[in-house]
């Protein structure tokens, strides 16, 4: 039994899961030793067969949303280091910056792509295969 109720828009969106049922996923498995494999999507639900791109370009706007992800990992690991180490240089500042984006580009990537995903597809009870 699942811990959180069916129709809970951050299960599917932390789970990086389908919108529509919830259940399937929406990027293929990826490996470290392959990073371009972490960027690997499905174009339909494996449950639910809900298309993954509903148009051309969809996922366009998803740019903003990891605009808005990538600030937010700044502002934090700013403000991280100013706590830490006050006396800091910019030059580390920047170092430390580039290491979070490179680091955190695959979560960024799967995560703005979901959340756009959810903006526009409902979750729909009747698609879910329990």
């Amino acid at each position: 039994m699942s811990h959180s109720p069916k129709g809970a828009i951050l299960k599917s969106i932390f789970g990086f899961q389908c919108p529509k049922c919830q259940s399937g996923p929406l990027f293929k498995k990826g490996s470290l030793l392959k990073p371009a494999s972490l960027f690997q999507m499905y174009k339909h639900c494996p449950t639910c067969n809900q298309s993954y791109e509903p148009e051309p370009g969809f996922y366009f706007g998803a740019m903003f949303v990891s605009y808005a992800i990538n600030t937010a990992l700044f502002i934090a690991a700013w403000v991280a280091l100013t706590v830490l180490y006050p006396d800091y240089t910019l030059g580390l500042l920047l170092g430390i910056l580039v290491l979070v984006v490179i680091l955190g580009l695959p979560f960024t990537y799967r995560l703005s792509r979901s959340i756009w995903l959810a903006i526009f597809v409902r979750f729909d009870p009747k698609a879910v295969k329990d």
